[in-house]
């Protein structure tokens, strides 16, 4: 290099522009059942190629193969396929009733639902959940009540949050489900700190974080894995790898990592990727990852490769940043319908009961929407108390807040 060569600023780049042909040559997909299963106490430092490879359970011909099958019955894979449909029926009637001016905002799950209605089995009563705004699976595949959910999408009198959060960021302690931030990347943090507030009290709960692939480029997720490796905490820290941010390419924040999970190796945390579109897979790792938790060998870093299918929310529009075709192309299919297809293959299912099914859970989802629209929409119908801002900030309410309310007149 010349000595007088300018310098040059190196700024990632997506492989496709909009218009483009989707590409995914790149990425490396190993064959279903190909990937080991260490032991659950295994020595980070041995297991440490888990963060460049691919966890898969179900194979193109719909079997379930290898050392991570196995941790749920057909039984128990239906009931999780109807999680899965549920939210994704329950996606397109809140999409649609923003479209029709009943709530100001939504963000759909399309092509993720196996991430969060999967991790949902491997926990127990009592651990908790630090979610973003796309893991309403794990309130789902938990039992909270679809009313519910759409009470606080409405924001109407019936809002379990009394208005005072944006549609989509919900909050059940009952169900595991800590109250969503919209300042990304402060949830990752928060379930490390709950996480060794439960060891300090000799608690036997775990924590699990969630984060975006955008967001781990916020100080929040750095400062999470200081804390979880240096104090062994009880937490699995999941990161979402849909392909993208808000508008930018999975790139930007990964920078020359290589993969998201090999952030872990650093600081010494075990580290896995998994198929995001297998719930086999993504149950096993979870389940997995869990059980280290809860046996005091500390956290573990969770990579699921997923892709999202839909719009960022409602105010964004993708394919001003992306072709069009993307996620027809994307090599992991729909979670949905590999599920489907392998309870076809062990015959415990079929196309009839599948068509049969998405009637009914429509039916459940309609007749539950009737009833949250009863309680008001965000521009008709019953409205949460005014009195209720006031309410819930301080144990004890201070002056300057007494006189707002007694000038507001509630």
């Amino acid at each position: 290099m010349s000595p007088t060569e300018k310098l040059r600023l190196h700024v990632p780049e997506p492989e496709v522009r909009p218009g483009d042909q989707p590409d995914f040559s790149a990425v490396a997909i190993p064959r279903a059942g190909t990937v080991s299963r260490p032991p659950v106490d295994a020595d980070p430092r041995d297991i440490r190629d888990m963060a460049f490879s691919i966890i898969r359970v179900l194979n193109r011909q719909g079997e379930a193969v290898g050392p991570w099958a196995g941790t749920l019955s057909n039984e128990e894979l239906l009931e999780g396929l109807r999680h899965m449909m549920t939210l994704r029926t329950f996606d397109a009637r809140m999409q649609t009733a923003q479209r029709q001016g009943k709530t100001s905002f939504y963000m759909q799950h399309m092509g993720e639902e196996a991430v969060s209605c999967a991790f949902r089995r491997a926990l127990e009563p009592g651990d908790m959940n630090f979610p973003t705004y796309r893991q309403a699976g794990l309130l789902i595949a938990g039992g909270y009540p679809m009313v519910e959910m759409m009470n606080q999408i409405f924001s109407n009198e019936a809002d379990p949050l009394k208005g005072r959060q944006l549609p989509i960021m919900y909050a059940s302690k009952a169900h595991g489900f800590f109250s969503i931030s919209g300042n990304l990347g402060t949830q990752f943090i928060q379930a490390v700190g709950w996480a060794m507030a439960s060891a300090i009290r000799n608690d036997t709960r775990v924590a699990a974080g969630w984060i975006g692939d955008g967001s781990t480029a916020e100080s929040d997720f750095h400062a999470a894995l200081v804390f979880a490796s240096t104090y062994r905490a009880p937490v699995v820290l999941n990161i979402v790898n849909n392909q993208w941010a808000i508008s930018t390419f999975q790139g930007i924040a990964r920078g020359g990592a290589g993969t998201f999970a090999a952030r872990g190796l650093g600081f010494g945390i075990p580290a896995l990727r998994v198929d995001g579109n297998d719930y086999l897979a993504v149950h096993a790792v979870a389940k997995w990852a869990v059980e280290r938790a809860r046996a005091n060998l500390g956290p573990t870093l969770v990579e699921y490769v997923t892709y999202r299918v839909g719009a960022h929310s409602t105010s964004d529009d993708p394919s001003a940043y992306r072709p069009k075709t993307e996620s027809d192309a994307w090599p992991l299919g729909d979670p949905v319908m590999r599920l489907k297809n392998h309870l076809i293959v062990a015959g415990a299912w079929s196309d009839e009961r599948h068509k049969q099914a998405e009637a009914e859970i429509l039916d459940a989802v309609v007749a539950a929407q009737k009833e949250a629209e009863s309680h008001g929409t965000l521009h008709s119908g019953g409205k949460p108390s005014t009195r209720d801002m006031f309410e819930g900030v301080y144990a004890t309410m201070p002056p300057h807040l007494r006189r707002q309310r007694q000038r507001a007149g509630v």
